[in-house]
C-alpha cells in the first residue's frame, strides 16, 4: 500500500527522548514549515548488536517544497523517509510533522516506492482508488461516492499522466512505466499534504524515467504538495527538486543542502546545459569525498 494517514504515534522506546513533538507557533511572515527533524538520531537494536542509521540529522522542509536527498547507499536516506511517515521513532532528537496547526489532526500523507505494488485482483481504477476507501473524511463517504465523484477525480489524474482508457484494465496488462504512473495517482488520489517517495523510478528505462520526471513536475505544480524524494539519480534530483540535501556515509548525516534555482517547467534538454552539469558533478563529488572519509570506519567494521 502506498498511501496512508498517520497521527501522532507514542513514544515505545525508553530511550527515544521524542517522537513527534508540537511547535511553538510560527513566527507571522515565515514559511509554514511541513517537516522538521532536530537532531534527530536513528539506531537499531542495543548494546553490542546495536546498528548506527542515522547520525544526530536536523532538517527543515517548508510546505510545498520539493526537497530530494542524495546520497552512498545505506547512509539513511530511508530512514528519514521512515522518521516522516512515523514508521520509526528517533531514538533520540525530534521529529515534528505538519505543524502545530496540525497536531491534533491526521495528517495525510501520499507514498511511493519503486516497486508499484498494484493488487492484481483489482482493476487500475480500484487500485487508484484504494486510499479514499481507507483514509478520513474519504472513507466515510467511499460507498456513496466511489461510482460517482471519486470515480471522476481518479479518472482525472489518470488522464493527467496519460493513462486514459486503462482505468479498467489490470496491472497485469501494463508496462512498468504505466504502473507507476498508476501509482503516482494513487499517492495523491486523497490530496495529501505531504508526499514520500522511495526511488519510484530506479526500475524503469532511462527514456520511462525522463518521461515520469516530466509527468511529476506537472503533478507538484498542479497540486503543490511537500514532496520528500529519495534518489540515487543526480539528473532526477536536479530536474525535480527546489533543494537538494548531500549525505555522508552511514551512519548518515546531511553535509550540504542548497537550492536548486533553475526555472520551471524544466526539460530534458536544460539538463545538459553547462549550468545543470556543473550541479551534477558538484553533488557527485560531494558523495565520492563523504563516501572516501567512511572508508576507514568501513574497513574497521569488517
Amino acid at each position: 500500500m502506498n498511501s496512508m494517514q498517520t497521527t501522532q504515534p507514542q513514544t515505545t522506546q525508553p530511550q527515544t527522548t521524542q517522537a513527534f513533538a508540537i511547535p511553538a507557533a510560527i513566527p507571522a511572515g515565515e514559511a509554514l514549515r511541513a517537516i522538521e527533524l532536530s537532531a534527530a538520531l536513528v539506531t537499531f537494536g542495543r548494546g553490542d548488536k546495536a546498528v548506527p542509521a542515522l547520525s544526530e540529522t536536523s532538517l527543515r522542509i517548508n510546505d510545498g517544497e520539493f526537497v530530494a536527498l542524495v546520497g552512498p547507499s545505506g547512509c539513511g536516506k530511508s530512514t528519514i523517509l521512515r522518521l516522516v511517515s512515523g514508521l520509526v521513532s528517533p531514538t533520540s532528537g525530534a521529529v515534528i510533522v505538519g505543524g502545530r496547526e496540525v497536531a491534533a489532526k491526521a495528517l495525510r500523507i501520499g507514498m511511493a516506492f519503486q516497486n508499484p505494488t498494484m493488487l492484481p485482483w483489482l482493476t487500475i481504477e480500484q487500485n487508484v482508488m484504494l486510499p479514499l476507501k481507507i483514509v478520513q473524511p474519504f472513507r466515510a463517504s467511499y460507498r456513496r461516492e466511489k461510482r460517482g465523484s471519486f470515480r471522476d477525480k481518479a479518472h482525472a489524474l489518470l488522464d493527467q499522466v496519460g493513462l486514459k482508457g486503462f482505468a479498467g484494465r489490470f496491472p497485469w496488462q501494463l508496462s512498468g512505466g504505466m504502473l507507476q504512473r498508476a501509482n503516482l495517482c494513487r499517492a495523491l488520489i486523497h490530496e495529501p499534504r505531504l508526499l514520500l517517495l522511495d526511488e519510484p523510478f530506479g526500475a524503469l528505462d532511462q527514456f520511462t524515467r525522463e518521461e515520469l520526471w516530466a509527468i511529476l513536475q506537472q503533478l507538484w505544480l498542479t497540486h503543490k504538495p511537500t514532496v520528500l524524494l529519495v534518489t540515487h539519480d543526480l539528473r532526477e534530483a536536479g530536474f525535480l527538486a527546489s533543494r537538494i540535501c548531500v549525505m555522508s556515509a552511514r551512519p548518515g548525516r546531511i553535509i550540504d543542502d542548497s537550492a536548486v534555482d533553475f526555472p520551471r517547467p524544466r526539460n530534458i534538454a536544460m539538463t545538459f546545459e553547462p549550468d545543470f552539469v556543473a550541479l551534477n558533478q558538484r553533488l557527485r563529488d560531494l558523495i565520492v569525498d563523504a563516501r572516501g572519509v567512511s572508508a576507514p570506519v568501513a574497513a574497521a567494521e569488517e
